[in-house]
């Protein structure tokens, strides 16, 4: 797991972002002639592909003036789909998703070469053929520490609606000495409540996209107006229309970001162990009555950044399969069928009755607690240290070593 810091790319010229604009198609001419090489050939190797790059610079001006490196880098997006199209195809996936040309690429990588920032860090100037030269970078503190100080492996120029972005990637894996608090937590992922856990703690999410459903709405009829049919190009005024509309999408994406990023955070530095359910998104966007709502509620990212944080922190955060979480009753295993607009659990067998949420968070975290070895019991923090089940092998994962959790149980029990 590499470092990634982004820097944004100012204080240049219409000349040097046309400049970038040709980079970036460039690059993309690369990978989609490495396709159509795998494709028009059989026993290709990467081996191949990195020798198509120079036959490709001999024979276009304009794919010389990228760098070397760039070129390469180009190259091995494009064995990336290949190699994850044979994985999955090993794999017995249903979806193959068989490698396909680039139409409108963002983004163009340079690896050692082809760059070279200031002593200050200040600028970074790209040296290839396309003269795209000095540009300020503009960052927060930590990135700016991390380029004094940090080897950087990559770099990739990135188009955004608002401007150009410089990400770097840095040769160090982030690590980070975590607070345990001897706590653990279930989470139950909805609509109604963003999570809610096995203690009725609820987060609401707060619906970007239906919050900015109007203003988005409202700049894609300005922009449908200002389009005219069969017009290559289209009007300066169509194009200013888009890049509203498109900043409008990039801050509703970057409100989901931070979402996601302080809830996982703030989830994981207060518990030691962490589970939630690993629900099939794909599947449940299908409902086209809940499809926005899913979507737009981000559970993914959710998950992901769980997954990033428990990773840094070395606590333990598990996935478990949601298979009749809702239907179980957590205090007696009682199992009984509800439709979605069954809110509360009533169980017939022993009467009680919670949260349907609730009733989930408390099924979802002792099922997280039997993969890591231990029993939950209700209103204790932890349970009896056993030997994890093998039988739960539904798409489970563990993302950090559970050492402290286990030395933790071990004092109790003592």
């Amino acid at each position: 797991m590499m470092l990634i810091r982004e820097a944004k790319l100012k204080n240049g010229t219409d000349k040097q972002y046309s400049a970038i604009e040709e980079a970036i198609r460039t690059a993309q001419f690369v990978r989609n002639k490495a396709i159509r090489y795998w494709m028009d050939n059989e026993g290709v190797s990467k081996v191949d592909l990195y020798a198509l790059c120079k036959e490709l610079a001999k024979e276009f001006s304009f794919a010389k003036q990228l760098n070397s490196a760039a070129r390469q880098a180009s190259v091995e997006r494009a064995w990336n789909s290949i190699s994850s199209f044979f994985a999955r195809c090993k794999a017995g996936a249903k979806k193959k998703g068989y490698p396909k040309f680039k139409k409108h690429a963002r983004s163009v990588e340079y690896k050692v070469s082809g760059w070279k920032l200031s002593s200050d860090c200040m600028n970074i100037v790209f040296t290839d053929g396309f003269g795209i030269g000095s540009l300020s970078l503009f960052c927060n503190s930590e990135t700016r520490e991390d380029l004094h100080r940090l080897k950087i492996n990559r770099i990739r120029i990135v188009r955004r609606a608002d401007g150009y972005y410089a990400q770097f990637c840095f040769d160090t894996t982030r690590v980070e000495e975590g607070v345990y608090t001897g706590n653990v937590v279930g989470l139950d992922l909805g609509l109604k409540y963003f999570t809610k856990d096995q203690n009725d703690n609820a987060v609401i999410y707060p619906q970007f996209l239906r919050k900015s459903e109007l203003r988005l709405k409202k700049a894609s009829r300005r922009l449908s107006k200002k389009f005219v049919k069969g017009a290559k190009p289209q009007s300066k005024n169509y194009h200013k229309a888009r890049k509203r509309l498109g900043k409008i999408h990039l801050k509703i994406q970057r409100q989901r970001k931070d979402w996601a990023i302080k809830q996982a955070r703030c989830v994981v530095a207060s518990n030691d162990a962490v589970v939630y359910e690993d629900l099939t998104i794909a599947n449940m966007v299908k409902n086209h009555h809940l499809a926005k709502s899913i979507s737009d509620a981000s559970w993914y990212q959710f998950t992901q950044w769980l997954e990033y944080y428990g990773k840094i922190w070395s606590k333990a955060v598990v996935a478990v399969p949601p298979t009749y979480t809702s239907q179980d009753c957590s205090n007696c295993g009682h199992r009984a069928k509800k439709s979605l607009s069954t809110r509360t659990h009533s169980c017939a067998s022993c009467g009680i009755e919670i949260c349907r949420d609730t009733n989930a968070a408390l099924n979802i975290l002792k099922k997280g607690m039997k993969i890591l070895g231990m029993e939950w019991q209700n209103n204790s923090t932890f349970g009896q240290k056993e030997s994890a089940s093998k039988e739960e092998k539904h798409e489970e994962k563990t993302t950090a070593t559970i050492r402290t959790l286990e030395w933790q149980v071990d004092f109790d029990e003592s």
